[in-house]
């Protein structure tokens, strides 16, 4: 079987130079044949549909960011520490490094469109030494990063659910076990548009697109007319340090998770690489202006929802779990308004999870097709007809359905999943990124046949954004672990540095007692291929 993988390497090596500048067609659907050869270039062979183009996968990776909707969801951390300010300026901030780490994984996925992502590039990037170890370490952050995501998403839809009922129902006392049930339920929901409507997805996601712009301008207009507004220095020069830290640059950095959050996800789009027509070219671009479009959308409702904050203190203390549904109410004076708003949110923001969901389950396969955890050969299995991994998205719910679990004994410790999904994503985008910028400074792309795609920022541009990228990435991820305040509590202590430390021990073990036997990496070097 490794002779067969390495003749189609060699294969791929002879033809590949051609498919990467394969234009697509009218329709935005590149030449089948081009995809299946990037694909055997590194020894991969076509087995999920492509169904996706450059408009449905835009859509896709839109209601997966869905930045303006997070920013409603994770308003309170950096409410507390930064406040307003704080907000518009760490949000600027995220735009801006968002962009950079975006365009240095463009690159790459341009230069290797398949669904591992980040531990594909690392195999061809790192040294020969220490390639396989490296591959194996990011593709399990990756797919901890995913598994997090998922679930801490579906999670905020559930809990956006319990607030609209103690909203309407103000005799309601909302508890964990509940909120687990609801979250169960959104699950349940996401996996039947997943399997049961799966050839659907592209034209799902169109239309979620178009519910994401146009439910921009439901929320905006609404807000801006109907709510008291405040004054531009509340919004451009107030600070707040509401977790007591020394100093409030401390603060500010602590509070950037809330537009951090609001841009997970981008790389959504490589690990539906091979569902994509012509993804060396379509991949790259979804990424860049997704980001863009997503990016200027979140900015605009953040100023708009910092001038119509209303009485902050009582959105603050709201019973619903959710500042931003008593912002609402407060605009609208009806519950019945607020409802709807807050309704459109959650749907989205559940629209997002089916993405999420989607990519997910694509990575974790990718990973099983290279042996990469336990029970790969069941969890990489596709099924005929339908030609979807239903092996891995059930491997996925599965995951889900036990981290919710954690939320009936603290909702604290299941909140220090989304720092854990933050955590996971950036250092899985820091090793590649530093791999590149490595060949970049050493100019070893030639001499280790590195092929580039359509998609390149050339000699110089590159290593400036691979540079700001690397910082920022570095920033976000130690802050990630910090706690909201400076006085913790077993109750207000952020647990992600415990779990993700914990996650990142087991697989480096189980790479030592297992994964260095059965893993099998994509290098298209023979010589590599033996180790």
């Amino acid at each position: 079987m490794d002779d067969e993988i390495m003749q189609l390497g060699t294969l791929g090596a002879v033809e590949v130079s051609e498919p990467h500048n394969s234009p697509a067609n009218s329709e935005g659907k590149g030449n089948t044949t081009t995809d299946d050869e990037e694909m055997a270039y590194y020894g991969k062979r076509q087995q999920l549909k492509r169904n996706f183009g450059f408009l449905s996968i835009a859509g896709f990776v839109c209601s997966l960011l869905s930045t303006w909707e997070g920013i409603f969801a994770v308003f309170l951390l950096g409410f507390q520490n930064g406040g307003p300010a704080g907000l518009i300026y760490g949000y600027i901030f995220c735009f801006i490094g968002t962009l950079m780490v975006v365009a240095s994984l463009a690159e790459m996925a341009s230069m290797m469109p398949l669904s591992g992502g980040q531990y594909h590039w690392v195999s061809i990037l790192a040294p020969a030494s220490s390639a396989k170890f490296l591959s194996y370490i990011t593709g399990w952050l990756t797919v901890i990063g995913w598994q997090a995501g998922q679930a801490s998403v579906a999670f905020l839809s559930a809990t956006m659910i319990q607030g609209m009922i103690v909203l309407n129902h103000p005799d309601y006392s909302p508890t964990r076990w509940q909120g687990t049930l609801i979250f169960y339920g959104v699950i349940a929901f996401i996996v039947f548009i997943n399997t049961f409507l799966a050839r659907w997805l592209p034209k799902i996601e169109g239309l979620v697109l178009c519910v994401h712009i146009l439910g921009f301008f439901a929320i905006l207009i609404p807000l801006v007319y109907l709510a008291p507004h405040g004054s531009s220095n509340d919004v451009f020069t107030t600070f707040i340090n509401g977790g007591g830290w020394d100093t409030n640059g401390l603060s500010f950095f602590i509070g950037l998770t809330t537009s951090v959050f609001s841009f997970l996800g981008a790389d959504s789009v490589c690990h539906m690489a091979e569902e994509i027509h012509n993804a060396s070219t379509i991949v790259p671009w979804a990424m860049i202006s997704t980001v863009v479009l997503n990016g200027v959308m979140g900015f605009g409702m953040l100023v708009a929802l910092l001038f119509c904050l209303g009485d902050i203190d009582d959105a603050l203390t709201s019973p619903t779990g959710f500042p931003f549904i008593e912002i609402f109410r407060q605009a609208t004076n009806s519950n019945a308004g607020t409802t709807v708003m807050t309704v459109l949110i959650m749907g989205l923001v559940t629209a997002a999870a089916i993405g999420i969901m989607a990519t997910a389950s694509r990575l974790l396969w990718s990973f099983s097709r290279d042996n990469g955890v336990p029970f790969s050969n069941y969890i990489s299995r596709v099924h005929s007809k339908t030609a979807l991994p239903l092996y891995s998205i059930l491997t996925s719910t599965v995951i889900s359905i036990l981290l919710a679990l954690i939320n009936i004994g603290s909702t604290t410790a299941f909140n220090a999943i989304v720092s854990v999904n933050v955590a996971a994503f950036f250092l899985s985008y820091m090793i590649p990124i530093v791999l590149l910028l490595h060949k970049r400074l050493r100019n070893d792309a030639v001499k280790d046949n590195i092929h580039w795609g359509p998609w390149k920022m050339g000699p110089i541009v590159g290593p400036i954004v691979n540079v700001g990228a690397m910082i920022y990435t570095l920033i976000t991820m130690s802050f990630s672990f910090f706690p909201a305040v400076k006085e913790v509590t077993p109750v207000t202590m952020n647990w992600s540095c415990l779990i993700f430390g914990a996650v990142v021990m087991f697989s480096i073990a189980f790479y030592f007692f297992f994964g260095r036997y059965t893993y099998k990496w994509p290098i298209v070097d023979p010589i590599r291929r033996n180790q």
